[in-house]
């Protein structure tokens, strides 16, 4: 059995086992898909396109779904008072009942799986689950080219700067770095990339041509919470796609001594330490690889 059959298999296994398959889900009398968008919504409300990236619904069948929580009086969906353009779900009275059923229903459900379990087994299953969650996670995770000036950009560069300045010893301050403004991270000067996960934007990194034939890596950064997907990696991997992509024969990056995961990162990938090639002040290693051989 290869390797997408064994994944059918268990994706069988399963939608049947956690009864998916119905219309009557947690025998509540409507699909999962409708009871995954009402506990969703949650007692705190969401905008529908918040809802619809984090769900990853299209636009046309979140409305559906939405026009058939209204009719059975469970949300309201109405214009955003904080962006007009926006609209905004909220539960009912009755929808906070019902979610609140949901849960303790949803709770049933997973006693009775584990029920059955010896604790090995049970603890088996669930370190197994962790795992499946985590890789499942990283599978969906996309890398694309981005505005280096746009908000969602500018979020992960303020993100990785404020990082920055938590754990040097000395602070960080931008301008007395190497720059890696909006202008040099896009073609032809470089190219700036960005990590999706669910909706949001998790993780970031910049190419900067410097020299004939030389690139530099820049604003490598990876939202704490998505941290062990491997995201690092792909941007890194993408970053040396598009280094090829402009004819680059060699990369270049420095970083501070306490960042002992990017070191690792660039070690793991054929990155070799090289005596300071700049006088960035908070650089205390220098790396080089080549992408010729």
């Amino acid at each position: 059995m290869d390797d997408t059959q064994r994944l059918r298999r268990f994706n069988r296994t399963v939608t049947r086992r956690i009864g998916v398959l119905t219309d009557d889900y947690l025998g509540h009398g409507r699909p999962l898909a409708e009871s995954r968008l009402l506990f969703e919504v949650g007692r705190e409300g969401g905008d529908v396109r918040d809802l619809r990236a984090r769900l990853a619904l299209d636009s046309g069948y979140a409305s559906r779904l939405l026009r058939a929580l209204e009719a059975q009086g469970l949300v309201r969906v109405h214009a955003s008072t904080a962006d007009a353009r926006a609209r905004r779900v909220v539960l009912t009275a009755k929808g906070r009942r019902e979610v609140d059923a949901l849960d303790r229903d949803s709770q049933a459900l997973a006693d009775a799986l584990l029920a059955p379990l010896s604790e090995r087994q049970r603890a088996r299953m669930l370190a197994a689950m962790d795992e499946v969650e985590a890789l499942l996670r990283a599978s969906a995770v996309e890398i694309r080219v981005a505005d280096p000036a746009s908000v969602e950009a500018q979020a992960c560069i303020r993100a990785y700067l404020d990082e920055l300045d938590a754990r040097f010893e000395t602070g960080f301050d931008a301008a007395r770095s190497v720059s890696a403004n909006p202008h040099e991270l896009v073609p032809p000067q470089g190219v700036f990339l960005l990590g999706w996960l669910d909706g949001a934007a998790i993780g970031c990194g910049g190419l900067k041509v410097t020299g004939e034939g030389t690139g530099e890596i820049k604003r490598m950064w990876v939202a704490s919470g998505a941290r062990g997907l491997g995201v690092a990696q792909r941007l890194l991997d993408a970053l040396e796609g598009h280094a090829h992509a402009f004819g680059l024969g060699r990369l270049r990056l420095d970083t501070n001594r306490t960042l002992v995961e990017a070191r690792a990162l660039y070690a793991r990938n054929g990155y070799r330490e090289i005596p300071a090639y700049n006088d960035n002040p908070y650089a205390d290693h220098w790396f080089e690889k080549s992408l010729r051989g």
